[in-house]
């Protein structure tokens, strides 16, 4: 069963944005991950497994090994989907992405978020708008944003987010979050699916892994990109980097997805966090 809210790329393996660009369904994501070697060799097996999409921030603080293993990759730069954000205890968005574009020694990044809603949701949007009228992002969007949150960028907003990157998996399935994102067209996009690998050990979700001869990883990662939500999973083991990729070649039944559904414990919130770690 395909349960697409969200219009998705002929091979089913990207979203398509509302200004037209188009996301890949999973992504590397590098948070935790430090600069050097392991990050390099992270990004370097996903790109040569076939991954498309790497996320990053720049309150990580790897960026130059993205940029590193990008080089080293061969890859052109129109061949890979960079992320990164922009760090709200920064003060211009602007001058945060010319060092961001440094560090990847690149022109551009395809999606500049706002990390967090830190400081108040809408002020940093005019500089993230000037960052994509520079050309320094192709699309712009914010992180972390609750349903509130959304609704005052899209009020001010000239140019309006086309992502909410948030925390979202079966067992924080913020459906008010889910259902506000489509009805501004903001695409909501997952990280920390597999809930740091607390997730993994789950005995609904190894279940239905058994049952399908899939890891319980690729049926978390399944049931988001079934549903044409980009997620981004962070790993730096080659053979799990691999793993992760092979869930476009399945789908999870109506009653598996049912049964994952259930396993929600935030009464399909419109928070995006329950922690706002931004606020310490």
């Amino acid at each position: 069963m395909t349960v697409n809210a969200s219009p998705v790329t002929e091979d089913g393996t990207a979203r398509v944005l509302a200004d037209g660009s188009k996301l890949p369904l999973l992504g590397l994501g590098l948070w935790q991950v430090p600069d050097g070697p392991d990050c390099v060799n992270a990004v370097r097996w996903a790109l040569d497994a076939g991954y498309r999409h790497i996320d990053t921030a720049q309150v990580y603080r790897n960026e130059a090994s993205v940029g590193k293993a990008l080089k080293e990759s061969g890859l052109g730069r129109d061949e890979v989907f960079i992320t990164t954000k922009f760090s709200p205890w920064g003060k211009d968005p602007v001058g945060a992405a010319e060092q961001s574009l440094r560090q990847f020694g690149t022109d551009y990044v395809d999606l500049y978020l706002v990390h967090s809603p830190r400081g108040g949701p809408t002020w940093a949007w005019p500089g993230m708008e000037r960052a994509a009228e520079l050309g320094y992002a192709r699309s712009i969007g914010v992180s972390n944003f609750d349903e509130t949150d959304l609704a005052s960028v899209v009020t001010v907003a000239s140019r309006r987010p086309v992502v909410n990157q948030v925390n979202f998996n079966p067992f924080a399935y913020r459906r008010a979050l889910l259902d506000a994102s489509q009805r501004s067209n903001i695409a909501l996009e997952a990280y920390s699916p597999l809930g740091t690998g607390r997730l993994l050990s789950d005995a609904t979700v190894t279940a239905i892994a058994a049952g399908t001869g899939r890891t319980p990883a690729q049926v978390l990662l399944r049931w988001s990109v079934q549903r044409g939500i980009p997620v981004v999973s962070k790993s730096t083991h080659q053979k799990r980097i691999e793993e992760n990729l092979r869930i476009f070649g399945f789908e999870l039944s109506d009653e598996a997805m049912s049964q994952l559904d259930a396993l929600d414990q935030t009464d399909g919130t419109g928070i995006a966090a329950e922690r706002k770690w931004w606020e310490y």
